[in-house]
């Protein structure tokens, strides 16, 4: 009955986003709008007032005490609301849909849907004087994995914030958020996310980013984390407006489920304004 469930809501999740995606796709005016340069820039910012669908894939080698293989293919669709003349609510949300193999021992294999990850985010709709932009509001970590091995099977929540300061061609900033369970059958979770992150947007739409993931959990004192370093270009195929990006990401941390190493490739569907 869970995995029925836990099915059916990714069918519901997966046709919502369909949809908001054509409402998008009608909406938008293909011969005008931002350019490539402002559409990098934007997408280096988690709280723009910018619909997008990445579609974000994570091949990991060396995964876990056996040092397996997991893709994880993270479906994020962020979603701008705009609430009055100040202020927007802007919408993230995080579906894994996950392979893995050999990573607990031989043999080992899984597939299916992660736990999803929903955050909102209240930012004002213009930045500081000094070109700060912020944004804060909750996060849920929502127990819909498809099989245990594939989620923590437990559910969680917590604040969630994000900083970041627009200077010319540079955006730099951090997001940042901790979560602790409430309900569910797995074990307790205190844990924090920090993500640090820079991008360079040249005129041409082509962008440069670092940046590091990394989540402590304190109940265990276990950390892990990565560095990645990606470069991404924005393209018309048609009236469609894409950025196609990637680069290696190298691990770190006492975390035993760590990769020794990745790469992640994207394609972010834009629907600009």
């Amino acid at each position: 009955m869970k995995r029925f469930y836990r099915f059916n809501s990714l069918i519901i999740i997966l046709s919502l986003m369909f949809s908001v995606v054509v409402h998008a796709q009608e909406d938008t005016a293909p011969s005008t709008g931002p350019t490539a340069e402002d559409l990098a820039k934007q997408l280096a910012n988690p709280v723009a007032n910018l619909i997008s669908v990445p579609l974000q894939n994570n091949f990991d080698f060396n995964t876990g005490p056996n040092e397996g293989f997991r893709y994880n293919l993270n479906v994020q669709p962020v979603l701008p609301f705009s609430l009055n003349d100040d202020w927007n609510l802007i919408s993230r949300t995080i579906v894994p849909i996950i392979s893995q193999k050999d990573v607990l021992y031989d043999g080992d294999s899984a597939g299916g849907l992660g736990d999803i990850v929903q955050s909102f985010f209240f930012s004002p709709k213009e930045p500081t004087k000094s070109g700060l932009v912020w944004g804060v509001g909750p996060v849920l970590l929502l127990d819909t994995a498809s099989e245990n091995t594939l989620g923590a099977n437990t559910w969680a929540a917590g604040p969630n914030a994000v900083f970041l300061k627009l200077s010319g061609a540079y955006t730099y900033g951090a997001l940042v958020n901790h979560m602790w369970s409430y309900a569910g059958s797995g074990n307790d979770i205190s844990a924090s996310f920090v993500q640090p992150f820079v991008t360079y947007a040249k005129p041409n739409g082509v962008s440069y980013t670092l940046a590091s993931e990394n989540t402590q959990s304190w109940l265990n004192d276990i950390f892990g984390g990565f560095v990645g370093v990606y470069f991404a270009k924005v393209m018309h195929f048609g009236s469609q407006t894409v950025q196609l990006g990637g680069g290696p990401k190298v691990y770190y941390g006492n975390n035993p489920l760590n990769p020794d190493f990745g790469f992640r490739v994207n394609v972010i569907f834009l629907f600009p304004k």
